[in-house]
């Protein structure tokens, strides 16, 4: 089969897991032997030093998306003029501001582009389609990387007759933190757009359940498919680090807990017995997160802490298998709900246990993998008291990441995955 995958891409600015699981799931499909083009939409995909999957144009770049949202002018503009917005240059600077948008314009963006023939974006739309429905592209089967796309949904299956199915991940959260009344229309949008997608492919079990409630997804429609890793990629530091390390591993912001993590990790180094112990932070930043992020390091400062932390921007593939084969313990102290959690995921696939709070997605990794401890509570302290038993005892947490090791083999095989989905596909 040829199938084309539509995926944002987060400009190389930070930890997406979104892009890394879309990067992973296109690799497995082509092992299988099908034509799989990666799309990507608004900003370049996350690469690093990972070579691009697919050598095709930026659809929907951002810059042009907002001019053409801001200003009727650009929405008539000759393609020459759009093809300059749309150089990486560009794009890259524009990542690097995304979190600056106000919420009154990501709404109405947002509105927008769910709207798709509607929208102000229409000039993209038919761009998009008529390379969709080039020879040399055409698929057979399209696939969304979430039901923010769903605008496309309805004018994809107009001009090309094809199925299209929609990954659901964690789109709640960006949809709930819109202004009122963006978040009420965009989940109505989205609701509406739903009924004409095929099928839609949920990474968790927890998160199966919330869109099919929110969404109104018949249960025809609905498939819980965890998306796993390429296991063979990873592989387990010969032994423990000699000094007890936590790392974090996602977005530096306060979002995913990281004045919490810095808070527990003061109250740890507190305690004789874990005076020495070392935090490694990783994961990339937008410029909105600079200001928590020298708090953060004040903080540290100010605690005696600061030279036992260390800050790294690299989060290529290869950066972070090393990252991840120096710690002890991984943890990511989410504030709210998430539906995925890839750096769980691959802390376990380097035999590093992780220790998550109890909600979202976690129980059920935990459950599934036996590679980690979960915690209650929202405090610093809880989190603290969470991460010592594993500090203080490295053979229970090297003990805990073998059985963490052996359970994302059994259960998170992105390979395994891929065969699913074209299972689902196939049987329509």
């Amino acid at each position: 089969m040829r199938i084309v995958q539509i995926t944002p891409g987060s400009g190389d600015n930070f930890y997406c897991e979104n892009c890394l699981r879309d990067r992973a799931l296109v690799g497995a499909l082509r092992a299988l032997g099908h034509d799989v083009i990666l799309v990507p939409f608004y900003l370049p995909l996350q690469s690093q030093d990972e070579p691009p999957l697919t050598e095709v144009p930026i659809f929907y770049g951002g810059v042009n998306v907002y001019l053409q949202q801001k200003l009727a002018l650009f929405r008539k503009t000759p393609r020459w003029l759009d093809k300059l917005f749309d150089c990486r240059a560009l794009l890259d600077w524009a990542g690097r501001k995304v979190g600056m948008t106000s919420a009154k314009d990501l709404g109405e963006t947002t509105l927008s582009m769910l709207r798709g023939r509607e929208g102000r974006q229409i000039k993209e739309l038919e761009r998009f389609l008529d390379w969709l429905d080039a020879d040399e592209n055409r698929p057979d089967v399209v696939m969304i990387s979430n039901v923010l796309l769903s605008g496309l949904v309805p004018a994809i299956k107009e001009r090309l007759e094809v199925p299209v199915f929609c990954l659901l991940q964690d789109e709640d959260g960006f949809v709930d933190g819109l202004a009122s009344p963006y978040a009420e229309q965009a989940w109505e949008l989205m609701r509406r757009s739903a009924r004409e997608v095929d099928g839609f492919l949920a990474v968790s079990e927890f998160y199966d359940r919330l869109m099919a409630q929110r969404l109104k997804i018949p249960r025809s429609k609905r498939h819980c498919l965890p998306i796993g890793i390429p296991i063979h990629e990873y592989s387990p530091a010969p032994e423990s680090p000699a000094v007890p390390t936590i790392g974090f591993l996602s977005r530096l912001c306060a979002e995913k807990g990281l004045d919490r993590l810095v808070d527990a990790f003061i109250l740890i180094k507190s305690e004789p017995q874990l005076a020495h112990a070392r935090l490694r932070i990783s994961g990339g930043r937008l410029r909105s997160d600079e200001p928590l992020i020298r708090r953060l390091q004040q903080r540290l400062e100010k605690a005696g802490c600061l030279d036992d932390v260390t800050f790294s921007g690299e989060f290529s593939f290869s950066a972070r298998l090393r990252f991840l084969q120096d710690l002890t313990v991984l943890t990511v102290p989410e504030k709210s709900p998430v539906a995925y959690g890839l750096y769980v995921l691959e802390a376990l696939a380097c035999a590093v246990p992780v220790v998550q709070p109890a909600i979202g997605v976690f129980p059920e990794l935990i459950a599934h993998t036996q590679g980690g401890l979960l915690y209650e509570g929202t405090s610093a302290i809880d989190l603290a008291q969470a991460l010592k038993p594993l500090l203080l005892d490295n053979e229970k947490a090297r003990r805990l990441g073998q059985k963490g090791l052996q359970g994302v083999r059994l259960h998170y095989d992105i390979q395994r995955t891929a065969e699913r989905i074209m299972a689902i596909i196939e049987s329509r």
